[in-house]
């Protein structure tokens, strides 16, 4: 569906102590609606607005963009801050190397943005039960109320993979004040509310939404995201019954080209499950899109002037690739050094190491076409977040078959997305895997994912899932991560201030 006719997902009113309250907005023309005058596109329901206030969250700052780039790719092996030595000062320096400070912004702006995204899921919820009148089709009430739960469930496992123990918020209030004091909940707990969310929207939501409403939440999306909940806490047979309902779902498949995925026209294919969705024209630049992929452009002037060029991959992945391997240079974006000029996917030649740019590398998948970069503007805010996609879901069906002792299943799944990779490359790349020791398979599986998902934020809790955080991050010269502490982040100080103790700080912090 073009970008430029994308419905926006847009904001209503959030109230509580860190929210604001704006307009809810549609792309053309813009503020022509609020909650009391949305007229829902045909088709959709009278609880869409409420919904799309939550949508809209996902586009935040605060829960896709700094902090989340920061946290989840900035923190990992497979990744550096990037950008020129100071920028970003100590706060965004500790993401890199450690320890993330308790006054660090990125870590309070995190637990802002996904406590707002609670917020407006739960006042979603509030607002569904308060319009609900006899008569009405009960379904439609179920599937908007398993719309709001799915991204709940999302936004609380973000919260507990980052932070832990954190507060438990069933239901919405008017009175951020009552909000201050509810004491963290433990892990298991916070793990237990999330998988009862999305088991529900799994149970409810649809399999597929009309094309007008591109980037709803469906079925596949709330198994998809549960198997991951399951594989994090290691409970190998749910992950892998989650991970069967997406592929036996049939709505799903590898066929797209690994270069396409990431690119404006491979948005919300065959491999996308769930996709946070941007949107910009020449008129608005910004107000519709996300700025995910300018934060991580490359930083240099001219027409290579896209962004502040953080996350950008490290030497450590740069070594991880098979000789071949094409999923290398979608991912890795060179600078052109003496005697070679380096050209990005859109032969478009690159700017100068050290001269014009101040990094050697880029993350390659969020380059956005020229040609939209010349009609619109060189911010890419368009450009979509990727957050859950069919080859994940395969690995992960793949890693949960391994564990429990189907080797031959979690071999063919693994080689299906080799094969994929190597389409189009010469012979002899990325050959079939033959393993058959548990051992050694697993090592291939977690290799696997890394490659075909690396920049993509799922490294570092990868990492943590499987015990070997402290032992990759040295590796790559991390070396003042330690695993008593630096799997989480810490409290933010402010939050602990602000509930006067209620809440308690990490370990090691």
């Amino acid at each position: 569906m073009s970008k430029y006719i994308k419905i926006a997902l847009s904001i209503g009113c959030s109230i509580i102590l860190f929210s604001s309250c704006e307009k809810f907005l549609d792309t053309a023309p813009q503020g022509k609606y609020t909650e009391d005058t949305y007229p829902y596109p045909e088709g959709g329901t009278p609880y869409d607005r409420f919904i799309f206030a939550a949508y809209n969250d996902l586009r935040g700052y605060n829960v896709h963009v700094d902090g989340f780039v920061n946290a989840t790719s900035i923190r990992s092996d497979d990744a550096d801050k990037g950008s020129t030595a100071s920028d970003g000062g100590a706060d965004v320096i500790s993401m890199d190397n450690f320890p993330v400070l308790a006054t660090s912004g990125r870590a309070n702006a995190l637990w802002l943005g996904y406590f707002g995204l609670v917020n407006q899921t739960n006042r979603a919820m509030y607002q569904i039960d308060s319009i609900s009148k006899a008569g009405q089709d009960e379904q439609l009430k179920i599937q908007a109320t398993a719309e709001a739960r799915f991204l709940r469930g999302y936004a609380y496992f973000m919260l507990v993979r980052l932070f832990g123990r954190v507060p438990k918020f069933e239901i919405w209030s008017s009175d951020p004040a009552k909000q201050n004091n509810i004491p963290q909940s433990s892990a298991a707990e916070i793990y237990a509310f999330v998988e009862e969310d999305l088991k529900f929207a799994a149970q409810n939501l649809p399999d597929t939404w009309d094309s007008k409403f591109v980037g709803r939440a469906t079925k596949g999306a709330a198994n998809g995201i549960l198997a991951k909940v399951y594989i994090t806490q290691q409970k190998w047979q749910q992950a892998y019954d989650a991970a069967n309902m997406v592929k036996g779902s049939g709505l799903y498949d590898l066929s797209q080209n690994y270069a396409d995925i990431f690119s404006e026209k491979g948005e919300n294919g065959r491999e996308s499950i769930f996709e946070i969705q941007g949107t910009a024209s020449a008129d608005e630049t910004t107000k519709n899109g996300i700025q995910y992929a300018n934060l991580q452009g490359v930083r240099g002037s001219g027409n290579w002037n896209l962004g502040w060029g953080w996350n950008t991959p490290s030497a450590a992945l740069e070594a991880a690739y098979e000789p071949g391997d094409p999923r290398k240079a979608r991912t890795i974006l060179y600078a052109s050094v003496a005697g070679k000029t380096n050209v990005s996917m859109y032969n478009e030649p690159m700017p100068v190491y050290p001269a014009d740019v101040p990094n050697p590398m880029y993350n390659h998948k969020v380059l956005s076409d020229p040609a939209m970069r010349n009609s619109i503007s060189r911010g890419s805010w368009w450009m979509n977040v990727r957050i859950l996609r069919y080859a994940d879901v395969v690995l992960m069906l793949a890693e949960s078959a391994n564990e429990l002792g189907k080797s031959e299943e979690a071999r063919t799944l693994l080689n299906s997305v080799r094969e994929r990779a190597r389409r189009g490359a010469a012979a002899g790349v990325l050959p079939d895997v033959t393993d058959t020791d548990q051992a050694s398979l697993r090592n291939k599986i977690r290799h696997e994912r890394r490659i075909e998902l690396a920049m993509e934020h799922d490294r570092f809790f990868d990492l943590v899932r499987w015990g070997i955080a402290q032992t990759a991050l040295h590796a790559a010269g991390k070396t003042n991560f330690q695993n008593s502490r630096d799997v989480l982040l810490p409290i933010p100080q402010t939050q602990i201030d602000l509930t006067k103790g209620v809440l308690t700080q990490n370990p090691g912090y």
